[in-house]
């Protein structure tokens, strides 16, 4: 491999750790091993809370970054639903709580169709869309009110994939195109249910062509990495 010229490689981001954090991890053990920094860059942002599928780009190959980022992607994600939070995740405590009991498996499923073709979302106002320069998370966490506003996305598929009556609990699969909040898309789905709804879980399960279960583990990069054949010039000095 030679990660001078470019690379294109797949971790499966661990839960709880930013994608700039795994990215900077990936560096650190790219570039200890081949005896210089490694230009690195990832192809899509993915919550600290949620986990898989991270594209990462290195040398020359970061000039792919904008175009990968278009590529279709695929999500699991479980939905608590008569109750939301202030990201839409379990980031923030719960701050709301709604009526639950007429939902049903077949609501929800009915409800997930008016979800599918291009539609308006506001993204997370915890999120890093940029108000006027600023991230909007840190103007939320700095005590300011923000307003996003509604931007055209695409859903390809969502359905669920189980439903737990007695939790009030959904699970769901997601196609969808660039940009798309799933976050947002619970938030919706809660309110389409005259209810609330916050994820409890999300993992990104393809990207493109990649799949998580052909994603390198985060935790064993270091002997993946080992195993690699190298190109004579990246061989590390003796």
């Amino acid at each position: 491999m030679d990660f001078r010229k470019g690379e294109i490689i797949a971790i499966d981001k661990p839960y709880r750790m930013s994608s700039f954090g795994a990215l900077a991890h990936v560096r650190y053990l790219l570039s200890k091993k081949l005896g210089f920094k490694v230009k690195i860059g990832h192809a899509g942002t993915l919550d600290p809370l949620a986990t898989g599928v991270l594209v990462l780009c290195t040398g020359k190959c970061t000039k792919q970054i904008e175009q990968l980022q278009t590529h279709t992607k695929e999500y699991t994600a479980t939905l608590q639903l008569g109750a939301t939070t202030a990201s839409y995740d379990k980031e923030h405590s719960v701050n709301h709580t709604y009526p639950t009991k007429h939902i049903t498996r077949q609501l929800v499923e009915e409800t997930l169709k008016q979800f599918v073709g291009e539609i308006q979302q506001v993204p997370p106002t915890y999120s890093a869309v940029k108000v006027n320069g600023d991230r909007s998370y840190a103007l939320r966490r700095a005590g300011e009110a923000v307003q996003l506003k509604p931007k055209t996305v695409r859903v390809d598929e969502i359905e669920l994939t189980d439903y737990n009556d007695e939790e009030k609990t959904a699970s769901i699969r997601v196609v969808c195109g660039k940009g798309t909040y799933i976050r947002s898309l619970a938030r919706d789905i809660g309110r389409a249910l005259d209810s609330g709804a916050y994820l409890t879980a999300l993992r990104r399960t393809k990207a493109g062509s990649f799949a998580v279960e052909n994603c390198i583990s985060f935790e064993h990069f270091q002997e993946w990495l080992d195993e690699q054949p190298l190109e004579d010039s990246l061989q590390p000095s003796k």
